[in-house]
């Protein structure tokens, strides 16, 4: 075999995009990524829009929206790139999303007798992975 096919076969198609400081804990926000991960990108979208946890999902399908932008602009050639979503995402899947926790806010709330409780504000940071699906 060629150098130049080894080169091409080596050549990965995965795309990234991370959304950070989303103001919702990192446990929460799993529970919504866990139904998604490894899902074709239509139904990760169709799964979201049905999501009982809508204030998080909202989140999540602008950041599949953005990575589908990234996969365009970096793998379609310009003739292509007026082409219709659907026919692209009904290729791509979710290869991996990753929630990691970003930046805690702590603040103090009064209690009796002069007192202060702590409280976290936590935020979150996610990650999500395209990858094109093998036929």
């Amino acid at each position: 075999m060629s150098r130049k096919k080894k080169e091409e076969k080596n050549i990965s198609t995965t795309i990234s995009a991370s959304l950070n400081g989303i103001r919702r804990s990192p446990r929460k926000i799993r529970l919504v990524t866990d139904l998604i991960k490894s899902k074709k990108i239509q139904e990760a979208l169709d799964i979201l829009k049905y999501s009982s946890k809508s204030s998080i999902s909202i989140f999540i399908k602008k950041l599949i929206l953005s990575s589908l932008s990234n996969w365009n602009k970096k793998y379609m050639k310009k003739e292509e790139f007026s082409l219709n979503n659907r026919s692209l995402s009904n290729s791509l899947y979710i290869k991996n999303i990753r929630v990691n926790q970003g930046k805690t806010l702590k603040r103090l709330r009064p209690v009796p007798q002069g007192r202060g409780h702590r409280i976290r504000k936590r935020s979150s940071n996610v990650i999500i992975i395209l990858d094109k699906q093998n036929r």
